[in-house]
Formats: structure tokens, sequence, C-alpha cells
């Protein structure tokens, strides 16, 4: 009988010592496969921010191109800044870059009432109802903003109107410093903001705008052109850039414009696709310099924003930006 008892014993433990190494067995196929699972994850980490960190130095690369472009004493090489795509074809990347003069917008700063509002009335208001009325009180909230004194515009705002809706602030009775400070106006939101942010600008210093460098979007924002003239106009002004002619004379006729030849703030967009996805887009504001400044003779160009892959910024490889595509050039062009 106990010698019954001891074999049941003795397979019982080895029942245990089998159950034991299954246990263990288990355990080291999960933390296997974890270990595998993690090394993937971090291989993916690595790649991506090599892919990354790559797609940012070629789209470095265009901004430094668009500098030596503008400077090229070569009148029919020179690059325009009304807003047309060149476009550099790499091994395993390619890079468009965008062009616009800031005379090329809207001056928040100096454009009259009439501009402002016929900017604000194509805005996309979430209420269309009340469209109109809001386009007028963030026009005269921006004049409020802006002029020096403290008499409040027709359906505007000073400081008892941003007192009133709770802010602790006031205006800067001051011209706007940036377009940022824009955000600040009584009635302006992040959409509104955003949809209006490509169009305006600070550093024009004109009341109109420059027809010869005004993109498509801008020009639909003047009072008084016609939409025809204006589709017409892109269309000759992208084609003399193509064939390296001077730029077309103006088709609208009495309609205002500021002089052509104030560009020394320019805004460039530079976006890179690497072959296997990766893309980076770099928005640069520079200002050239006219000797005045104080900076090294060499530095040609004075940076006055730079901006990484900022959120929500048009793609330049799409179908509409295609139609802007002015010259494609091979990499080792610029090789030296």
């Amino acid at each position: 009988m106990s010698r019954i008892v001891q074999v049941n014993a003795k397979i019982r433990q080895k029942g245990l010592a089998l159950v034991l190494v299954l246990w263990v067995l288990s355990l080291l196929t999960i933390m296997a496969g974890s270990f595998a699972l993690s090394m993937r994850r971090q291989s993916a980490i690595i790649s991506g921010v090599k892919n990354n960190a790559q797609a940012i130095a070629v789209a470095e690369s265009g901004i430094a191109i668009a500098e030596m472009m503008l400077l090229t004493p070569d009148k029919e090489k020179v690059w325009r800044i009304d807003g047309g795509i060149y476009e550099i074809d790499y091994p395993d990347a390619t890079v468009r870059i965008r062009l616009l003069s800031e005379t090329g917008k809207i001056d928040i700063n100096k454009a009259e009432q009439a501009q402002l509002e016929q900017l604000l009335l194509e805005a996309p208001f979430e209420n269309e109802r009340n469209a109109e009325d809001q386009a007028t009180r963030i026009t005269n909230a921006i004049l409020d903003w802006r002029d020096e004194d403290d008499v409040v515009h027709l359906e505007g705002a000073e400081k008892k109107e941003y007192k009133d809706a709770g802010l602790k602030y006031q205006p800067r009775n001051k011209p706007f410093q940036t377009i940022e400070e824009l955000q600040l106006v009584l009635g302006m939101d992040a959409a509104l903001f955003k949809w209006i942010e490509p169009l305006i600008t600070v550093y024009s210093g004109q009341s109109q705008v420059s027809f010869q460098h005004a993109p498509k979007e801008v020009l639909r924002m003047i009072p008084g052109l016609d939409a025809g003239l204006i589709d017409s106009y892109i269309k000759a002004r992208q084609e003399s850039a193509i064939n390296g002619l001077p730029l077309p004379p103006s088709p609208f006729g009495s309609v205002k414009s500021s002089p052509a030849g104030q560009n020394t703030v320019i805004s460039i967009v530079s976006e890179a696709l690497l072959d296997n996805g990766s893309s980076s887009i770099i928005s640069a504001l520079i200002k050239k310099s006219n000797g005045a400044e104080p900076v090294p003779l060499s530095a040609p160009f004075q940076v006055l924003k730079w901006q990484r892959n900022a959120a929500g910024s048009a793609s330049l490889f799409t179908d509409a930006m295609n139609g802007l595509l002015i010259k494609q050039y091979a990499g080792p062009e610029f090789n030296n």
C-alpha cells in the first residue's frame, strides 16, 4: 500500500514539474513576443525619425535654393514671387517651393474699411445668416484695435466692449505687430483666423494690394475685380513666368494697386516629399537686407518667421497646386 502511495506521489511531483515547465515556457514565449514587438516598434520609430529628419533637411534646402534664385542677376532665371510653384527633383525626393511677396497680400494695418469688410464677407462664418453682421462687427473691431483713439466705430469694440465680454485685455490702439495679434480682436475665432491667415500681412505698408504679385485667392478679395479677368490675368502671368517674359500689365483698369517694386518681405513655403511617402513643410518669412539692418554681410536675408510642419499647412502636392507649377529642375542643377 505504501509503495502505491509513493508511486502516486512521484507521479504528482512529475505532473507538477511538467506544469511548471509549461508555465515557464509560456512566460518565456510571451516575453520573447513582447520583446520582438517592442523591437519592431522601436525600429519603426527610429525609421520614422530618420525619414522625418531627411524630409526636413530637403525642405530646408528648398528655402536656401529659393533665396539663391531670388538673388540671381539673370532676370530670366530669377524666381517669381506671385504664388507660382517651382519643383526640384532629387533621386529619392521631390521638393516644391512657393514664393509670395507680402505686397500681394492685404495689409491689416493699412487696408481701408471697404477692403477689410469685403475680405470678411467672403469668410466661411458658421452662422451664414448673420455673416454680413459679423463681418461688419469684426471689421470695425479691427479698425478700433489699430487706431490711436478710444472712440468706438459703429458696432466696433474698444475698452468697454472687451471688458463686457469678460476679457482681461483691451485694444492696443496701435498697428498690429504680427498677424497672430489679430486673434485677440473681439469676434475673431480660431476657424476664422485660420481661413484669413494666408491672405493678410503686416509687412506690405500699402493700403492696396500689388496686383502683379497677388495670388488668385487674394485677388478674389479685392472689391471691383471681375472673376473672369482674374482667371485670365493669373494665366497670362503664369505663362510669362514659364516663358521668361516680363510681367503682363494689370487688366483691372481704374482699380488701384500698390507699386510692384517694393518687395522686401517675402513668404516662402517649401514642401519635401520623399519616395517613401514621408513629407515636411517649412514656412519662412524673410526680409531682404538693405544694409541698414545689423546683419552680417554674408546674410542677404533676415528671417522674420520660421515654422516647421505648422498645423493645418496646405500641401503643395495637390491637383490645385499642380496648376501653379512654373518650372521643374533636376537636383544636380543646384549642386554648385
